[in-house]
């Protein structure tokens, strides 16, 4: 199969296209062509090395952890697909991913491909909103009428986390840059700030919950701008637990365990027409190291996206 690896770490000229074996079943796997992949931040972190404390990998290494596909084979113990399903699937990070024509992922993260969606949008839907679902709802608990601020919501885990939190019935106000400002309102932010033109920590202490998708001094202010009770959940880095002690706030940090499960009940929301994704780049799988230079400007809106067929 056509695949793009890494056989050492380093920078995107370590990106090679070529053939490698399809991938072997284990019995609760099912194999999906690839039609599409994502392009995600821990990609490129990977492939520099950053993550070895956390992952030994063996080289070759094919990266992408969002795939949308078809189910062409199941393992014998695999019950909930069969071959034809179109799926998607945030994949375990500890095994091969999806820069390929064929990946083998265990059915229990994987889940019907939303009908609404082509493939490109599926796969840009996985390890995102459920970020932004594990962020929300399985660490703050959002709930109806609550204030949620959501850092850098024109990115691809703010996108979600906006249309989750407004499903949850929060009031939502998001930090983006102003070209960026209509997006957010289309996709339900209440409130904007322009963080180019306005200091989002002069607003007081009025947010139940504050998201940090962004580290570094955008968590440093937002301990002044949480209720007292309320939570700073980052992605980025464990918030300071004194100073949250000190402000009488919950401080939260995780990393993404995919859930089939949790996936499809985000499917659903997509098919009910209350979450949406929003692709900003569609790549050939040949160019790929195009795809990992745009992801690692980080001057992007929405998802990278790479066409496998």
């Amino acid at each position: 199969m056509k695949a793009v690896y890494i056989e050492a770490y380093g920078g995107r000229e370590q990106l090679k296209y070529g053939d490698l074996p399809r991938p072997e079943l284990r019995p609760r796997d099912v194999l999906i062509e690839v039609h599409a992949a994502a392009i995600n931040p821990v990609d490129w972190k990977i492939r520099n090395g950053w993550l070895q404390a956390r992952n030994q990998y063996e080289f070759p290494l094919i990266l992408g952890w969002d795939v949308a596909g078809v189910v062409v084979e199941t393992g014998p113990e695999v019950t909930k697909f069969k071959v034809g399903d179109p799926v998607f699937t945030r994949p375990d990070i500890r095994r091969n991913g999806g820069y390929a024509e064929y990946i083998a992922v265990d059915e229990s993260l994987v889940a019907p491909k939303p009908a609404n969606l082509s493939f490109e949008e599926a796969a840009a839907v996985p390890l995102a909103a459920l970020t932004a679902w594990d962020a929300l709802v399985e660490t703050a608990h959002i709930a109806q009428g609550q204030r949620a601020l959501i850092h850098a919501g024109a990115g691809g885990v703010g996108i979600y986390a906006i249309q989750l939190a407004k499903h949850f019935g929060a009031h939502v106000t998001t930090t983006v840059s102003e070209r960026n400002v209509e997006l957010v309102k289309s996709l339900g932010a209440d409130a904007v700030i322009d963080y180019n033109k306005q200091d989002f920590s002069t607003a007081g202490r009025v947010y139940d919950i504050v998201f940090d998708t962004v580290g570094g001094d955008v968590q440093e202010k937002s301990f002044q701008v949480v209720k007292t009770g309320g939570i700073l959940v980052s992605i980025v880095s464990p918030p300071d637990q004194a100073k949250c002690e000190a402000n009488g706030i919950r401080g939260a940090w995780f990393f993404l365990e995919p859930d089939g499960e949790k996936l499809a009940r985000i499917g659903r929301l997509i098919e009910q027409g209350e979450v949406r994704p929003v692709v900003g780049a569609v790549f050939p799988l040949a160019e790929v190291a195009k795809a990992h230079e745009l992801s690692e400007s980080r001057h992007l809106t929405g998802k990278i996206v790479l066409k496998v067929k």
